[in-house]
């Protein structure tokens, strides 16, 4: 009596166990009519026929490669649940035959594949290469439809929504929602990514936060995904080009940050400093030579550690952090303001403001003007390509160009529109800290010192003989600098090009 082994699959886990249980009987009917003994099943569920890397297919192969002796058959429903790729499957139909000798049987269509009988050799071909037409079709009607919900719609279609959002709604009604708990972490994780904080330390506090997502490139993912910024990225399709779309959710980021964090990625920083709180200064402050300084401990005779900033040159700087810290905080002590010079930046502050609003409404409606040009030229191009105008190549380079240029202006638009009296009224209830400056920088962490160190000297701190020296430096704050000079803690030396600047209180 002959043997036979059987394999059954379905390819949607939503086609539930019938499909399974209509193979299985037509299967048993086949073995019954003609005598034939089943040994074994093998099932595949919700897998696609486009290859045979498949669980229960790959037990099958290595049943058959142990026990081929004692099977003569290996039945399927219909040759397209064997597979869908007609070359891969006439290869593998091939194979079973001819090495193990074990002939594919397709039950409802009634073939028994034989690779020496032409009539069989032929149908077998044909019905695998409708299948794989089949499948063809399929897979240009999911990608003309994942086009039209991305582009046209503005729909988000994946299955698993990205962290900081939810999904509600089903089929075309579903959409994306700010999940506001998760959103504040991805706000963190651009912010930092924006304020060059070292990436391990990002993905340290965003952890600390509650960020879930696992992977060495989570934190990649998210600042490199264009749906946050409410825009979906969409691969062309057929003569449709592909791209950037808006999208119909609310975004977490507006699109100028996006957009900046984007060109971070192209022009990244090749320096990388590991932040320490004893060395909040390492790679910030700068040697004479313009090399910027490291830092390390030091193991003294008492075997308590002692922390230097040091230059890889030889013979240049290796200073105690102590002196170091203990020089920078007089300097701060003798920038900090007086409450005359408060009272001038309150006053100068709500002129700044109505000209800053003033402004912004102005270039608002500039960029709303330069939009719609922008608009109306890539309408224009799509018309001339539906009257076969221009060429396909010529189309898609124009949309590409228009569309880029679009999402930018909207992001300007979006950053002109945001109201500005938030920012000034944190900074007017903030001020009066700034009449001790050395309390600011004391109580602020690492990171927010190194970055006030950055901007109050516009990244040109330098130490040479013991003393910190910078030709750039806020004016507001450089009122005392001949006292610094004095007591030998920063030597002030204004560029030349700056000497005619007019001083600013504003800021």
């Amino acid at each position: 009596m002959k043997r036979a082994i059987r394999y059954l699959r379905f390819s949607q886990l939503g086609q539930s166990n019938g499909s399974i249980e209509r193979q299985e009987l037509y299967t048993d009917q086949w073995l019954e009519f003609n005598e034939v003994k089943l040994i074994d099943t093998f099932i595949d569920r919700g897998k696609s026929a486009r290859t045979f890397d498949r669980p229960d297919f790959i037990k099958l192969k290595d049943f058959i490669k142990k026990h081929y002796k004692t099977v003569d058959y290996l039945l399927v429903d219909q040759l397209d649940r064997f597979s869908r790729d007609a070359g891969e499957a006439m290869s593998m139909v091939k194979l079973f035959q001819k090495k193990y000798n074990i002939q594919v049987v397709s039950v409802t269509e009634g073939i028994i594949f034989d690779y020496d009988t032409p009539g069989s050799f032929f149908r077998a071909g044909l019905q695998l290469l409708l299948a794989e037409e089949d499948n063809i079709n399929r897979s240009i009607k999911v990608k003309g439809g994942i086009y039209t919900a991305k582009a046209k719609e503005g729909r988000f279609v994946f299955k698993n929504a990205p962290f900081g959002y939810r999904k509600i709604g089903e089929r075309k009604e579903r959409k994306l929602i700010v999940e506001e708990t998760e959103a504040k972490i991805v706000r963190y994780i651009y912010d930092a990514f924006l304020k060059n904080t070292p990436l391990y330390l990002i993905k340290e506090e965003a952890r600390n936060l509650g960020f879930t997502t696992k992977g060495n490139m989570a934190i990649e993912r998210v600042l490199k995904n264009p749906v946050y910024a409410g825009l979906l990225k969409v691969e062309a399709y057929k003569n449709y080009p592909g791209g950037l779309f808006d999208a119909i959710h609310e975004p977490i980021i507006d699109k100028t940050s996006w957009m900046m964090v984007q060109e971070k990625f192209k022009n990244p920083t090749k320096q990388r400093v590991v932040i320490d709180d004893e060395l909040p200064l390492r790679g910030i402050l700068k040697c004479h030579c313009g090399t910027p300084l490291s830092g390390a401990p030091s193991r003294g005779k008492s075997g308590k550690y002692f922390y230097y900033y040091k230059c890889r040159h030889s013979r240049h700087n290796n200073i105690s952090a102590i002196k170091a810290h203990n020089q920078f905080l007089q300097i701060c002590e003798l920038m900090s303001l007086s409450s005359v010079q408060l009272n001038k930046i309150k006053s100068e502050t709500n002129k700044s403001l109505e000209i800053e609003l003033l402004n912004n409404r102005k270039k608002v409606v500039e960029k709303q003007n330069q939009l719609q040009e922008v608009q109306e030229k890539l309408f224009s191009v799509e018309e001339k390509w539906i009257k076969n105008e221009v060429s396909k190549d010529t189309y898609q380079r124009w949309f590409s160009s228009y569309n880029n240029e679009i999402t930018t202006l909207k992001g300007s638009i979006e950053r002109y529109s945001t109201d500005q009296q938030v920012a000034f009224k944190i900074l007017e209830k903030n001020l009066n800290q700034l009449t001790d400056m050395k309390f600011v920088y004391s109580q602020a962490n690492t990171l927010q010192k190194r970055e006030f160190v950055n901007i109050l000297f516009d990244s040109n701190l330098y130490y040479e003989n013991g003393i910190y020296r910078t030709p750039t430096m806020i004016d507001l704050f450089s009122t005392n600098h001949l006292k610094m000079r004095e007591k030998n803690l920063l030597i002030y030396t204004k560029k030349e090009i700056l000497n005619d600047r007019i001083p600013f209180s504003g800021e």
